[in-house]
């Protein structure tokens, strides 16, 4: 039986639950990468130590976790496996963001009800027709009220997690009118199909299938949320760059632990006494630190600042994506150069860290969005005098 980790006093001691469990995910990712499989087992064991419904509000009876504990846990998972990092990331950060975006108090009270039961949540936004929907394209999804209830309509693709979720948060456009809206709904709704149509080469056990909602009914409270306006802080986003640092930790140990072991004929003692070898270790222990320092900041930082001033932070959050996810790339591109050809191998983890950490580059928020963005911070900020 795992340990309760709502039970556990310190991040330390979570931390170190959850690395042990990593090593269950790391024996079992090549499987599952191989197969192209969803991560079933792993998210259950998420699911039976309490860590899915760790970021639940206080006022509803959850430990309400810090956003700094959310990325070293999130980091800690995916030094494990990616897949089930990115996965179970999303949830978490749904679950916290549907109470600071104030949605109706009777609906969030149904829901932690069964979130602290293990129940899944994740949104369903991207489309194939729009794309990201950070792009501002509108859902060709529908909302049509008709009598008293919601009818919703329309395809979703890379909906991670769809196979196993309780509850899609799913975008559509309001029929008749210029709104968008979010609306909740349950799995055993009638008119939910999923098609597994995941082929991704890259964190294959995320189960990012598309979903069609056909004439699904949903009740008027369901209508939970209207988009648009003033952009939405969302900094359970950093989830995604604590990945694919863990990502890149795994594959950092696994280059470490090659060169202190290959010992070639050619030379005397193991290749990690070589300098060009050192170097290249020395490069991305180096990375690693300015990642980590960078991530680990900018969410102390968010923790730490008074509510009405945290819409300044929006240029850091999306600038720690960027550095960490690129970094990562950098930190698994090194590792393989140390490893040589045998990175490459189908036996090597190596080869599927590659394929996984390039993923990052096409979760939100984009490389171009993010430097136009700074860039914009940047000349708002040096005015002339």
């Amino acid at each position: 039986m795992a340990k309760n980790l709502a039970a556990m006093n310190s991040l330390e001691e979570r931390i170190s639950a959850l690395a042990k469990m990593a090593e269950n995910f790391k024996e079992r990712a090549a499987e599952i990468d191989e197969k192209g499989e969803f991560v079933y087992e792993n998210i259950a064991d998420l699911k039976n130590c309490g860590y899915t419904a760790l970021t639940i509000p206080k006022v509803f009876g959850g430990q309400e976790i810090s956003l700094y504990d959310y990325i070293r846990l999130q980091e800690v998972i995916a030094q494990g496996d990616g897949a089930t990092a990115l996965s179970i990331g999303w949830h978490m950060g749904v679950v916290r963001n549907m109470y600071e975006n104030k949605w109706n108090p009777k609906v969030l009270a149904a829901v932690y009800e069964r979130l602290h039961k293990g129940a899944l949540i994740n949104a369903a936004a991207t489309e194939p027709q729009t794309g990201s929907p950070t792009r501002g394209g509108k859902p060709q999804t529908t909302a049509e009220k008709i009598g008293d209830k919601w009818v919703i309509n329309g395809h979703k693709s890379f909906t991670t997690m769809s196979v196993v979720l309780d509850y899609f948060v799913v975008s559509a456009s309001i029929k008749h009118t210029e709104e968008i809206g979010n609306f909740l709904i349950c799995k055993e709704n009638k008119g939910i199909r999923i098609e597994e149509t995941w082929d991704s080469i890259a964190l294959k056990g995320t189960g990012s299938h598309d979903v069609y909602f056909e004439n699904v009914e949903v009740e008027q409270d369901n209508y939970v949320e209207t988009l648009g306006g003033a952009k939405r802080i969302n900094p359970w986003l950093l989830h995604i760059p604590a990945c694919y640092l863990g990502i890149a930790g795994a594959a950092q140990k696994e280059a470490v632990q090659f060169a202190k072991s290959y010992a070639p004929n050619s030379i005397t003692g193991t290749i990690s006494e070589l300098p060009s070898v050192r170097t290249k270790i020395g490069e991305m222990e180096l990375k690693m630190l300015q990642a980590k320092y960078f991530l680990y900041s900018v969410s102390k930082t968010w923790d730490e600042t008074k509510e009405e001033e945290k819409e300044h932070l929006l240029p850091q959050l999306s600038a720690a994506k960027l550095v960490v996810t690129n970094t990562a790339i950098e930190v698994v591109d090194l590792a393989m150069r140390i490893v040589g050809a045998r990175s490459l191998s189908a036996k090597s983890p190596l080869q599927r860290y590659y394929r996984d950490i390039r993923a990052g580059l096409h979760n939100p928020p984009m490389d171009d969005m993010t430097i136009a963005q700074l860039a914009g911070y940047s000349l708002n900020q040096y005015k002339k005098d």
